[in-house]
């Protein structure tokens, strides 16, 4: 059985009408009537179907349309308004990711503070780790999953210049394009998402908790309905606007020196698969920190496991635990103290591998 799906314009001359949009917005002349005096025409064209009618109640309305060529496709012109009053916008088919400049700010974002959860994509709960996103420039998410079981996902992908998915509680099934069958993440593992590499969360235990960093915060996810995974080639050197896919198993990792002294650090990987857009660390103290500032871009730091005080140049100290998040804009002074043995915290820094002094 056919079925077509139409939007009504209206227009008071549809002679008037028809030139602009065959000829200025190369669209299809798929059918009109009555042949004496035309009232009605429908087109199509950019995956559309449209029906001019004359003297329809509609308002003139807003089309967009998208092109790899915005500049030539209407001789030049981004805006032009149709003779039945319709607006027509012109722009980019896969404009470039934005990258904001980030607003430095302290931040700490405490679990005890009963941050509300919100139901986003597939049913998932999300908690915001950083409310002002620098200004837009990166999106902190706990997510988490109450009910485990099947995800209601479709293959889809990220608009987005870096993308880290790291478990810190249960595990979760998830196939990506060009890397075999399905991949599992459990606690301690860390995935990069390549910037457009399609994928699609299959299966996740009860009680599954990740954290979920995007860079920028506002990033556009478009569903691929073509696209059936997993796909018949493994690639794993492929790269994604010269990112690789980089799945880090924590229980593989070996621990070394960290930026800061007192602490060491796991390594995951991921400054070398992002070719140092961003580094990501799991660190827990062996000694006592000193007081330190770093002069990167971004540092966001996740408390997983243990307890520790949060000290900042200027700043009432904070006693963080299991849950709570922070963010240390570059310059400020800060020191990690009284750390208990089980610390543990993921960091993520953009650029990777921030350089940091000791005072």
């Amino acid at each position: 059985m056919e079925t077509r799906a139409e939007i009504r314009l209206p227009t008071a001359e549809l002679r008037d009408d028809l030139p602009f949009f065959t000829k200025v917005l190369k669209m299809r002349l798929d059918m009109i009537y009555p042949a004496d005096n035309p009232e009605v025409a429908v087109l199509s064209g950019h995956g559309l179907r449209l029906r001019i009618q004359k003297g329809a109640p509609e308002a003139p309305g807003t089309l967009r349309i998208l092109t790899e060529d915005p500049d030539g496709f209407a001789g030049g012109a981004r805006v032009l308004t149709a003779p039945n009053g319709t607006r027509v916008e012109i722009d980019e088919l896969n404009p470039p990711v934005v990258m904001p400049v980030t607003e430095h700010a302290f931040v700490v974002r405490r679990l005890a503070d009963q941050a509300p959860w919100v139901i986003g994509r597939a049913g998932m709960h999300y908690r915001d780790l950083v409310p002002s996103r620098l200004g837009g420039a990166l999106i902190a998410s706990h997510i988490r999953i109450p009910d485990g079981g099947p995800v209601p996902d479709m293959v889809h992908f990220h608009k987005v210049g870096f993308q880290l998915i790291f478990c810190i509680k249960g595990w979760v099934d998830v196939v990506y394009e060009d890397q075999g069958d399905r991949i599992r993440l459990s606690a301690g593992d860390c995935f990069i998402q390549p910037p457009e590499i399609r994928h699609r969360v299959l299966e996740a235990s009860d009680g599954i908790e990740v954290i979920e960093i995007g860079v920028p915060a506002d990033h556009v996810t478009e569903i691929d309905h073509v696209m059936t995974l997993p796909t018949p080639h493994l690639r794993p050197d492929r790269e994604w606007q010269g990112q690789r896919f980089v799945h880090n198993v924590g229980a593989k990792g070996a621990f070394a020196p960290f930026r800061i002294p007192g602490f060491e650090a796991r390594d995951t990987t991921i400054n070398e698969g992002t070719k140092g857009v961003a580094s990501v660390m799991v660190a827990r103290p062996v000694g006592v920190a000193p007081w330190v500032a770093h002069d990167g871009d971004i540092l966001f730091t996740f408390v997983m496991a243990g307890e520790m005080t949060l000290e900042g140049e200027g700043k009432e100290p904070f006693r963080l635990s299991p849950g709570d998040a922070f963010v240390i804009p570059p310059g400020l002074a800060t020191r990690y103290s009284d750390t208990t043995p089980e610390l543990q915290l993921l960091e993520v820094s953009l650029p990777g591998n921030p350089k940091t002094r000791i005072l």
